[in-house]
Parts: structure tokens; sequence; C-alpha cells
């Protein structure tokens, strides 16, 4: 049986990737008894039932996001402008640890560099192995960098209206609206009949165009439990084991091996301010009232 993976899914119609095929399939009905939702980005078995093509198995997930509905990514990268609008390095910090958490690499691209200088969003990430790159539709500069991190992964980017998200990636893939057209005339449907996840090949990997999703969501469907949420700033890692306290919060234990790094000028304050904002979100949140 052909495995591939899902390129789209619209109107209970999923479009399969299996070399150099592209099959529309249909799932089974097992997966709507599981509750389970195959989406952009599942790696699938699919087999021929009655003349037509069905998704008989989704492999194994690496992840999945419920908005927007991807699974299996690898890249994630986080476009922020240096001005109009001026960036919440608290919502950078929540997109960054919502990817690490979920196992995706976070990489931060800065835009609009030519309307204020990006040295204030570069200091706050200097401290973080975050990658920061900062990028320019119209010099080309950082281009070749994302470019590289495309190569060999799946890859989203997320952005908040008006940060240039779109420009960079017509900058970066000038022929995705003209492919997004091919493809939806060949499957018969119009252009603009869809806002799903579509993922195409480029650079030797693949993108996900994420139409009308603004940003990862934010709230409890990407919850991270307050014991988990240390390891979603990967520049606390060398730290929290010589913290005094098993278990240590970092925000007022003695001890904090944390803390006292942030004043050694080890971490970055403003990551350490996003820390403590996010924990005390989720401080009193039970893990069933999530599930």
């Amino acid at each position: 049986m052909p495995e591939g993976y899902i390129t789209k899914g619209i109107g209970g119609f999923y479009y399969v990737k299996a070399g150099d095929r592209m099959l529309e399939c249909k799932a089974k009905g097992i997966f709507r008894k599981r509750n389970i939702t195959p989406v952009a980005g599942d790696k699938v078995v699919v087999e021929e039932e009655a003349g037509s093509w069905v998704i008989a198995e989704i492999l194994p997930r690496k992840n999945v996001f419920v908005r927007p509905p991807i699974a299996n990514l690898d890249v994630l990268f986080i476009v922020a402008s240096t001005t109009q609008p001026t960036p919440s390095t608290l919502v950078l910090d929540k997109l960054s640890a919502i990817a690490a958490d979920k196992g995706v690499q976070p990489v931060l691209i800065i835009t609009k560099s030519d309307l204020a200088g990006a040295e204030k969003l570069q200091k706050a990430y200097a401290l973080s192995p975050l990658p920061v790159i900062v990028a320019d539709h119209v010099s080309g500069e950082g281009l070749d960098d994302i470019r590289g991190w495309i190569e060999g992964r799946l890859c989203a980017f997320c952005g908040n209206s008006g940060v240039g998200k779109s420009t960079l990636l017509n900058a970066l893939l000038p022929d995705l609206s003209r492919e997004t057209g091919s493809i939806s005339q060949k499957l018969g449907r119009g252009r603009h009949t869809t806002r799903e996840v579509e993922i195409f090949e480029a650079f030797g990997g693949l993108v996900a165009d994420t139409p009308g999703f603004a940003s990862l969501d934010t709230g409890r469907a990407c919850y991270i439990p307050k014991e988990n949420l240390q390891y979603a700033f990967p520049e606390f890692e060398d730290y929290i084991p010589r913290c005094r306290f098993t278990g240590c919060s970092h925000r007022s234990e003695a001890g904090c091996a944390v803390r006292e790094a942030v004043e050694a000028g080890e971490i970055s304050p403003t990551r350490y301010e996003s820390y403590l904002a996010m924990y005390d979100e989720v401080k009193d949140i039970k893990d069933w009232e999530v599930r």
C-alpha cells in the first residue's frame, strides 16, 4: 500500500502526495469513531477501495497543532517586525515556547529593519539559543538563511497581521499563488474557496501555507503545564540542575540558579520576564481542566 503525506484537506477529501502522484482520498470511518481528524502534514498509508483511494492508516505523529491544523512540523518561523506593529517579546516567547514544547525548532525572523533598527530584538535574544534572522525582501538579506532552514524539513510561518509575513513568503516563493491557483484548477475547485493549510515543496523541503492564520493558538489548545514550562526555555537547561530545591519554580526560591543567571547577565531579563508571566497564567490550571 502506498505511503505519502497529506498536502491539504478540504470538504472531507484529503490530497496525499505519494511519490510522484497526488491522490484524492477519503478517510476511513474508523478515524471518526476514534475522534481522530487527519490534518496536513500527516504521514499516511493509502489503499484502493471500490475504485477510490482511502486513508487506511495515520502513521505516528511527531506533533500536532489544532490552530492551524498541521502535524509533524519541524520548524516554526516566527515573523516579527521592528515596528508597525511594535513587537511584543511576550507574544514571541509564547510562540517559541509552544514550538519548543512540541519538539519544533522555533526561528525568529525580523522584518522592516529599514524602518527601525533590529538591535532591540536582537539583544533580547542574544543570550538565547533561538536562531534570529534579519530578513529584507527587497535586498534579499536573510533569505538564503531561511532557505537553509527549510531544506529537508516541514516548516510553517506565523506572525501577527502587518509584520510582512505575506511579503516575505512572496519573496521566497514567488510562484506560490500561481501554484495554488493551478492546483485548485486541477482539483476543480475555486482558487479562493478554502482557507485551509496547504503544503508545498520548496528548497528541498516542505512549506506550509497557512492563509487566514495570523498566529498559533496560544490558548489552552497549546497549554504547557507549569512543571514543563522551564524546558520550553532552552537557555534555562544548564541551570535547572544547579537549583538548590528539586521542583524549583525559578520565581522566588532561595538558591535558584536560573534567577542567579539572570542577575549575572547570563539569561535575558526579557525572556525571564516572559517565563514568569507564562507561569502565572498556568500555575492554577489543573491538567484535567484542559483535557
